[in-house]
């Protein structure tokens, strides 16, 4: 195993961390280590992001099932537009994009490159979440959900296209639309947000299985790690301030954004020069 294999697989504890500590940011690490570290296919890359996500996520939400912190309601308004979404996304979509997007001079833009940007962007929008000084949940905590059912509804289809695409849970967009839209107190949205995300994700995987070839040897590994990690952040919640956390999480994330879009953009092997 060589030292980008090691930290890839390394880190996949640290996607299922994430995900027990603050309900979220599993997928925004998962792509660039799939990526970067263990050199994978971004296309092949996102589907697996889905069932690693998908799968750590629904073990964290058995421990907030059990402390009746999942609004079911909720999860489903939210559910129903964003499931539908997402398989159609990778069903339809996904696979419809041709492998070169468009050309620029003497440039040529690959599908490849057209996700990881994309996906940068979506970072860029996920850091600017986590930084900004969200006391939305702060004062929900005695009042009754609220249902803002068509808001509710169209931000699930958003972010179910979202996932799709990228193979994001959407995490960073679910929560302040649970909390904001449905008036659910800041820990319950986690939890259900959580149940949303391995749902959605799952479904989203389904929509690949017969498009792409699965390496399952590896990608059980690879879960199984960030399922032991998402234990460790759950253990660690008790003792770390989430808020700071997030923040410090929410730089990290900004960093990374800006750091594809750069690799992307100026030093991929997929931007090809034609007149070479």
């Amino acid at each position: 195993m060589t030292s980008l294999q090691l930290a890839g697989f390394s880190a996949s504890l640290l996607i299922g961390v994430s995900l027990g500590l603050i309900g979220g940011g599993g997928s925004i690490l998962t792509l660039p280590v799939l990526v970067y570290l263990l050199g994978i296919n971004p296309v092949i890359s996102t589907a697996y992001s889905l069932f690693i996500v998908g799968v750590t996520s629904l073990v964290g939400s058995v421990n907030f099932m059990r402390k009746k912190l999942v609004d079911y309601k909720a999860g489903i308004i939210f559910a129903i537009p964003s499931f539908t979404a997402v398989f159609l996304t990778r069903k339809y979509i996904v696979p419809a994009i041709p492998d070169v997007l468009f050309t620029l001079g003497d440039l040529t833009v690959t599908k490849n490159i057209g996700i990881m940007v994309f996906f940068a962007l979506v970072m860029l929008a996920a850091s600017y979440s986590m930084l900004r000084d969200s006391r939305n949940g702060a004062d929900t905590e005695d009042e009754e959900p609220r249902f803002n059912y068509p808001l509710i509804g169209l931000e699930g289809a958003v972010v179910g296209v979202l996932t799709g695409i990228v193979g994001a849970g959407g995490g960073f967009l679910i929560i302040p639309a649970l909390v904001v839209l449905a008036r659910l107190p800041m820990r319950m949205a986690v939890g259900t947000s959580l149940l949303i995300i391995a749902a959605k994700s799952l479904i989203g995987f389904v929509g690949d299985v017969a498009n792409l070839h699965i390496d399952w040897a590896f990608l059980l590994e690879f879960t199984a790690l960030s399922v032991v990690g998402i234990f460790v952040g759950m253990y660690l919640s008790r003792y770390v301030a989430s808020a700071r956390l997030k923040k410090a999480f929410g730089w990290f994330v900004l960093i990374m954004g800006v750091y594809i879009i750069s690799r992307e953009l100026f030093f991929s092997p997929d931007l090809r020069n034609k007149s070479h």
